[in-house]
C-alpha cells in the first residue's frame, strides 16, 4: 500500500484545510480546542454547515445525498478536521443508522429518513445497552410483542448517550425467546415522542449530562419501523458495531490530542527545561507516536476494504482495542505534563459564559475532564475485553 498522497488527494487536503478555514466557526473551534463543552445548538450549526457542503456523509451514496469519498479522502478529513477544531459529527444517524438503513432497510425507510438525518430534522440516539446486557448484548430483555400492526414496546435501555436531545432511538428488542439468544433479536425506529417513552438523566463524575436512562412502558410502535426481518436484529447490530468500532478508533482525535501533548510539552518545564528536553519523557511520547503511526495505516487498509464493499471483520476490532488504549495513554500523559494543573476542576468553568475560573491556562482546560471521560472508550462498543475474545476466535479458532 502506498503511503503517500497522489496529487489529487493532495488537492483535496487543500480543498479541505481552506473550507475549515472558511467555514468552521472560530467560536466552535475554540470551544473545541479548550475544552468547552458544546451545546446542541453548536453540534447543528457545524452539521448544517457541513450538509450545505455536501460533506455530511462521506461514506454514503451520492444517490442519498452522501459524498463517496474514498478511505483516504476519509482519512484526511477526519485528521484536518480534528487538528482544525472541529466539533465532532454526532454519529448516531450518519455513521451508525444510516449505513444500516442503506444495507437492510426498505427503499420507503431510506427515502423517508436518510433525507430528515442529513437535514437535521430527526435527531437519532441509540438503545443498545441494557442494565446487565452492556457487552453481552445478547442478553437483552427489552420486549416487543406484535399486537395487530404495532409492537408493544417494554422495557429500559441505559447509557444512551445524547438521548435527552433526540427525536428518534433506534434499538434492539427482543420478540422472540426461541433458540439462541442472538436468534431472536429485532431492529425497530421508536419516536422518542411516543406516550410511554421517559428519558432520565445520568449525571457523570465531571458533572456532564451526557448520557441517559430510556424506560419504554407499552409503547406501541407501527411495524413498517421494523428495519430488516423480524428476528434478524442481532446481523444487523453486528454490521452496525464493526463500523462504529473502526469510528472509535478516532485516529483523527488521537492525531490532535498528540499534537496538543507536544504543545503542552514544549511550555511546561521541569528543572528549567520544556518537558520535550527531557529523555524520559521524550521516549514515552515517541512510543505512544509510534504506536499511532501503526493504527493510521492500519486504519486506511481496513476503510479501503469497506470501501471495496468489505466488511471490516475482525479488524474493526483490533482497532477499537488500540485506538482506545492509545487514546487513553495520550489522555493520561497529558495530565502527566500538566502538573498541578490537571487536579480535577470546577465542572461550570467548562461551561460558554461561564464565570467560574478554571483551574490553569487555556491549555490545560478540559484535560482532566477529557482523561476522565476517556476511561470509558475501552468498553463502550463492545469491551476491549469483548473485543480480544471475538479476535481470538475468529482468527485463531479458540
Amino acid at each position: 500500500m502506498d503511503l503517500s498522497y497522489t496529487p489529487e488527494e493532495k488537492a483535496f487536503q487543500e480543498e479541505v484545510r481552506e473550507f475549515l478555514r472558511t467555514k468552521l466557526p472560530k467560536r466552535l473551534a475554540d470551544k473545541v480546542k479548550t475544552g468547552k463543552r458544546l451545546t446542541k445548538a453548536d453540534m447543528e450549526e457545524w452539521h448544517a454547515i457541513l450538509h450545505a457542503k455536501g460533506w455530511l456523509a462521506p461514506n454514503w451514496p451520492k444517490e442519498y445525498g452522501g459524498a463517496e469519498w474514498t478511505a483516504v479522502q476519509n482519512h484526511i478529513f477526519d485528521v484536518e478536521g480534528n487538528i482544525a477544531g472541529a466539533p465532532r459529527v454526532v454519529p448516531f444517524g450518519i455513521n451508525m443508522l444510516g449505513p444500516v438503513l442503506l444495507a437492510f432497510g426498505s427503499e420507503e425507510q431510506k427515502r423517508h429518513y436518510l433525507p430528515r438525518i442529513l437535514d437535521g430534522t430527526d435527531w437519532w440516539c441509540q438503545g443498545y445497552s441494557e442494565p446487565g446486557a452492556g457487552s453481552d448484548l445478547a442478553s437483552l430483555k427489552t420486549t416487543a410483542v406484535r399486537e395487530g400492526d404495532h409492537y408493544v414496546v417494554n422495557g429500559q435501555k441505559t447509557w444512551t448517550t445524547l438521548g435527552q436531545h433526540a427525536d428518534w432511538i433506534f434499538c434492539l428488542v427482543r420478540t422472540s425467546k426461541e433458540g439462541k439468544p442472538q436468534e431472536g433479536i429485532s431492529f425497530l425506529l421508536i419516536d422518542m415522542n411516543t406516550p410511554g417513552v421517559e428519558v432520565r438523566p445520568i449525571i457523570l463524575l465531571d458533572g456532564e449530562h451526557e448520557v441517559n436512562e430510556v424506560w419504554l412502558t407499552d409503547v406501541k410502535v407501527p411495524v413498517e419501523n421494523l428495519v430488516g426481518e423480524e428476528n434478524k436484529g442481532w446481523t444487523y447490530a453486528k454490521y452496525l458495531l464493526q463500523h462504529e468500532r473502526v469510528g472509535i478508533a478516532n485516529v483523527g482525535a488521537s492525531t490532535a490530542a498528540m499534537g496538543h501533548l507536544k504543545d503542552i510539552a514544549g511550555k511546561q518545564t521541569k528543572h528549567g527545561r520544556p518537558l520535550l528536553d527531557d529523555p524520559y519523557f521524550a521516549a514515552k511520547m515517541a512510543r505512544i507516536e509510534i504506536d499511532l503511526e501503526a493504527m493510521k495505516t492500519t486504519n486506511l487498509r481496513v476503510l479501503s476494504e469497506a470501501k471495496k464493499g468489505g466488511s471490516p471483520g475482525i479488524m474493526s476490532s483490533m482497532l477499537k482495542i488500540k485506538g482506545s488504549v492509545i487514546r487513553q495513554e495520550i489522555n493520561a500523559l497529558t495530565r502527566e505534563a500538566l502538573g498541578p494543573w490537571a487536579l480535577p476542576y470546577v465542572s461550570e468553568a467548562l461551561d460558554e459564559g461561564s464565570n467560574v475560573p478554571a483551574m490553569g491556562p487555556d491549555y490545560a482546560n478540559g484535560v482532566a475532564s477529557e482523561y476522565f471521560n476517556h476511561r470509558k472508550i475501552s468498553i463502550y462498543g463492545g469491551s476491549n475485553e469483548i473485543q480480544r475474545g471475538i479476535i481470538a476466535k475468529a482468527a485463531l479458532g479458540l
